[in-house]
């Protein structure tokens, strides 16, 4: 389907950025599953305007990706609509404005960028119309219920979005003192999708993709965002329940593609997924163990293998 009537998505599931994990090769993983769209890890709008060379490296996607968005973060309209102009370059289907982000060096309590921009509607609208103003990409955003229980000011966020000009708005059912503990509330993304004029994506305790069909139903979002049920499981996308021997193929796989786009550090990266792939297979926890202590790429191979062979 056309999606916020700007570009196609094949499923109702897609996947939600995460800092240190949903970089490009875990990506495009996801796309091969069957993720309807990906979006980058949260990129500082300064670190672009200054051509921070990290930062930059974090732009990069393979056309595999599409459809990708970019997520900005930041608090100046400015920088971010220059960041914005910068990241257009690279081609991706949109903008994505972080307004939900819950990370201290992100918020600087309540001064900075993220969730900071909840308690300021219109400073929020404003970065989306300068964004607009200069790029030619749908821009949207992603915010959270509020910033705590007792300040849920999603609803003036949401009619200023909607008024400034977003193509579409994705809700994660947290609040920021929440962070990511206690559960997300979909009655909450329900109330958005009843005051938003754009598309709403629901984001929260989603784990399967049958309990993404039925938070979209129920609910009213047009789209539903997997994230954390989605590291290690990309097979979350399409509804299977892989095999050992699968396992094992996709974490070679994502080594592979690690290596390939980080060069040797990128054993050392695939660290983190390692653990999250063989959660729940028996004997994880020594094999766990094994896998983020090997020292090159070669020793991980030869664990893999061991672990196939005692399935």
């Amino acid at each position: 389907m056309i999606f916020a009537d700007s570009f196609e998505v094949e499923s109702d599931a897609v996947l939600a950025p995460i800092a240190g994990y949903t970089d490009s090769p875990f990506r495009r993983i996801a796309r091969r599953h069957g993720a309807g769209f990906t979006v980058t890890e949260l990129i500082s709008a300064e670190g672009l305007v200054r051509r921070n060379e990290k930062t930059m490296k974090m732009l990069e996607f393979y056309e595999e990706e599409q459809p990708i968005g970019i997520q900005l973060f930041g608090r100046d309209p400015y920088v971010m609509a220059e960041a914005a102009c910068i990241a257009e370059q690279m081609g991706p289907a949109f903008i994505d404005i972080n307004m939900g982000c819950p990370a201290t060096a992100v918020v600087k309590g309540g001064k900075g960028g993220g969730a900071s921009l909840m308690l300021d509607p219109e400073l929020a609208g404003t970065i989306v119309r300068e964004v607009r103003d200069r790029v030619k990409l749908p821009v949207s955003a992603k915010i959270r219920t509020g910033w705590n229980s007792s300040e849920g000011n999603w609803e003036p966020l949401v009619r200023e979005l909607c008024k400034s000009g977003v193509s579409f708005i994705t809700v994660h059912g947290r609040t920021k003192v929440q962070g990511y503990s206690g559960r997300a509330d979909w009655e909450v993304i329900s109330q958005v999708c009843g005051v938003s004029t754009v598309p709403v994506i629901g984001n929260g305790d989603v784990l399967s993709l049958e309990e993404a069909a039925e938070r979209k139903e129920r609910s009213g979002c047009s789209l539903v965002m997997i994230g954390r049920a989605a590291c290690g499981n990309p097979w979350v996308f399409s509804g299977r329940k892989p095999t050992i021997t699968e396992i094992c193929g996709q974490m070679r796989e994502h080594l592979a593609m690690n290596m390939e786009f980080y060069g040797d550090y990128g054993h050392v990266l695939m660290r983190k997924h390692m653990g999250r792939y063989i959660h729940g297979v028996r004997g994880a926890s020594s094999v766990r163990n094994a896998l983020v202590t090997a020292h090159a790429p070669g020793e991980i191979l030869d664990i893999l293998k061991r672990l196939e062979d005692e399935a």
